[in-house]
């Protein structure tokens, strides 16, 4: 698991394509948010699918597998999970360093369960 924390103000498909570096798989699955044509090339450079909802203004719609996309459920369950943890739901850590070790031992935490 890769995470990056940015500030509250940067959108996330910034540091999409670093999220994804160096890691083997056959397919992307993201939402709408990550509907972006740079992002889109980094995907389909390193020979996976990608599997991104387009947005409603392109102009050329892409194909999905909602198939398969159904699958981010499990990733969308498992933040539900982190925002059980009052201490990062709510961001009472300031400095990025005691932030992103409690947001670890959380991971760890879901992971064992």
């Amino acid at each position: 698991m890769r995470l990056i924390l940015t500030g509250g103000q940067v959108a996330d498909v910034t540091q999409a394509a670093a999220l994804i570096e160096a890691i083997a798989t056959d397919a992307v699955i993201a939402d709408k948010g990550y509907d972006s044509d740079a992002f889109i090339e980094t995907i389909e450079a390193s020979g996976a699918q990608a599997i991104i909802p387009p947005r409603r203004n392109r102009t050329s719609q892409r194909h999905v597998d909602w198939h398969r996309y159904k699958a981010r459920n499990l990733v969308e369950r498992f933040f539900n999970r982190l925002k059980q943890f009052r201490r990062l739901a709510t961001r009472y850590d300031k400095l990025v360093h005691r932030f992103n070790a409690f947001l670890q031992l959380a991971c760890a935490y879901i992971r064992l369960l």
